[in-house]
This record gives C-alpha cells, structure tokens and sequence, in this order.
C-alpha cells in the first residue's frame, strides 16, 4: 500500500503574537513544529503501513526551515520525505497551496490513500485537503476517527458535533485525520541519529521540478487574500458582593446573574 501525507510546519499558537501595525504574526524566536492533526495523519499512515506494507511518503510545501517538521517526520517511520519550496509559492493562499500539492502527488503518483490533517492551527480553514482531493478527482472523507481497510474499500467513522457516520468509500481516498484517531508515536532515537547525520534524507523540489501552472500559484494565484487580523482583547472585571450573612450574598449574586442574562 502507497501513502502520501500531507503536512505543514506551524508557529507554536501558544506563543504567536501579532503586529500590530502590520496585522502579520511575528514568528521571530517563536518555535515551529508539526500541525498536530497532521501528526495523527502520519501516525494513521505508518499503522496501515505496519498492517498492509507499502511505503509511506510525507510531502510538506514550506520555506527551507519546514526541512525540521520533514525530518521529524522521517524520524517517526517515514520512508521518503519531500520538501516543495519556492519563492514562487509565498503568499499562497488554501487553493494554490492545495494546487501546489496536488502537482506534487500528481508526480509521485501510485498512490492507494492521501492523509492530511483536519486543519492547521495557524490558518484553521480546513479547505486544503478538501481542495486536493478536488483537483485529484477522488472521493475525500473528513474528519476520521476510525479507519477500517476492507481490501479494495475503506470503512470510514466520521466525527461531527451531532452524530458519527459510517462511510465506506473506494481507493485511492483523501482522508484528513483528527486527534479522535490515534495517538502519534515517538520519534525512534536510530532514526533522528540517521536523518541528522544525512544531508540526502529531505529531498527538495521547487516550482521547475513539478507540473504547476505558476499563474495559479503564489500571491498573484491566490483567489483569496487576508484582508487584516488581530488578538482579540481580553478584560477581566470583578466585583465583591457585600451582605450579612451567605444567604443574602447569595441572593444578590442570583440577582446579578439574573440582570446579566446568565441564568
């Protein structure tokens, strides 16, 4: 069985701030790591790789510091790990990003099943692996929480707010993973040793290297554009309530809750 994930470097959001000024993240000294939805997704692939054989390929279209999430990546099972990076993709917004990368599956080819995380922690659009399933033209479940493989179909348990859904779906599939699926394994110590001492390990492709229309890439592709963003500010206000006894400090707080809409 052939596996491609998808995955992307993010900032650690616990840290991001923003200019204010500029409305852009400030990612000067604040530390990368993997999107951790796509790191379900690379755990989901390298079990059905335990299960079925096959190979499993991690792709990521970043700057040249997204060679670290790659490397991880290696580090955890993968077999082949590949790099898209170009300054012809800065800007890019879900649909070229998803055009982008659909080139690159495109290339690699044979493949049985593509993952890619729900969302990203630094965008949270989830329209990307959606997008490449599209431009593939396979069939895309979201959201999977269990995956069963039955041989020529999956069995898919797909998470939402109301309910689970089963859905069995043909080959080759798009599916994005979420946390429900699987807990991510470590990084093997052999590995991390092996893809540190190596320069060879991260391939890296640029726009001359896959088939891609570069007037649907990039800023001047991108069909969307952020128009501004900003932290939410947050106030925090109290009040002591005054009274005899708990009783009527009791009921002045119900009163207060009552005034505000609470309860």
């Amino acid at each position: 069985m052939n596996i491609i994930v998808c995955i992307k470097q993010v900032p650690n959001t616990n840290e991001v701030k923003i200019n204010q000024e500029t409305g852009t993240l400030i990612r000067d000294g604040v530390p990368s790591i993997i999107n951790p939805d796509d790191k379900n997704a690379i755990e989901a692939a390298l079990q059905l790789r335990e299960i079925n054989g096959g190979k499993v390929t991690v792709i990521s279209m970043g700057p040249p510091q997204a060679k670290e999430a790659l490397k991880e990546a290696y580090a955890m099972g993968a077999d082949e790990v590949y790099l898209v990076s170009d300054k012809a993709f800065g800007g890019s917004d879900t649909w070229a990003t998803a055009t982008v990368l659909a080139a690159v599956i495109k290339k690699i080819g044979n493949y049985d099943i593509i993952f890619c995380g729900r969302q990203a922690i630094d965008g949270d659009t989830a329209q990307v692996g959606p997008e490449i399933a599209e431009f593939l033209d396979i069939p895309q479940v979201t959201y999977a929480k269990y995956i069963e493989d039955k041989g020529k179909n999956f069995v898919i348990t797909r998470k939402t707010e109301g309910a689970d859904y089963i859905i069995e779906t043909s080959k080759p599939v798009l599916i994005t993973a979420i946390q429900d699926l699987n807990k991510p394994r470590y990084p093997q110590v052999k590995r991390i040793f092996e893809v540190y001492a190596s320069n060879d390990i991260v391939k890296t492709w640029t726009s001359e290297d896959i088939p891609v229309d570069l007037t649907q890439i990039g800023l001047k592709g991108s069909p969307t554009n952020v128009y501004s963003s900003f932290v939410p500010t947050k106030e925090k206000h109290s009040e002591i309530i005054d009274g005899t006894d708990k009783n009527e400090k009791a009921e002045k707080l119900l009163d207060k809750l009552k005034a505000a809409g609470v309860i």
